[in-house]
């Protein structure tokens, strides 16, 4: 009997909305500063890598993701393939697909139009 008027006159526990609060305003700012470091930087290189791949032509200098410098003979974007010539004297040509390449070693820039 005693028990339960102390429980009774027991305070009543505080609200747990402030600090609710706090908690979803501290992960919003983790994500806020996840995205920052980790998901724009990384769809930035991917923009980039794209605009690189789009940008290939024929006769440039290139590097595969395998490390095989070569240069591009001809394109077949209805296969998303590109064939690589790797060596000059016997003529070798391999084909890879558009996204084995890593960069573009001699990239022309684009002609200034006035």
């Amino acid at each position: 009997m005693q028990y339960i008027l102390l429980q009774a006159a027991a305070p009543a526990p505080a609200a747990a909305g402030g600090s609710m609060t706090s908690s979803l305003i501290f992960f919003a700012a983790l994500f806020g500063i996840m995205y920052f470091l980790m998901i724009r930087p990384q769809q930035k290189r991917q923009k980039e890598l794209q605009k690189m791949l789009d940008s290939l032509q024929v006769n440039d200098k290139i590097i595969t993701s395998s490390g095989i410098y070569g240069r591009v003979v001809s394109l077949k974007p209805d296969k998303d393939i590109v064939v690589i010539e790797i060596d000059d004297t016997n003529k070798v040509k391999v084909d890879f697909q558009r996204s084995a390449i890593v960069s573009i070693l001699n990239a022309t820039p684009p002609a200034n139009t006035k």
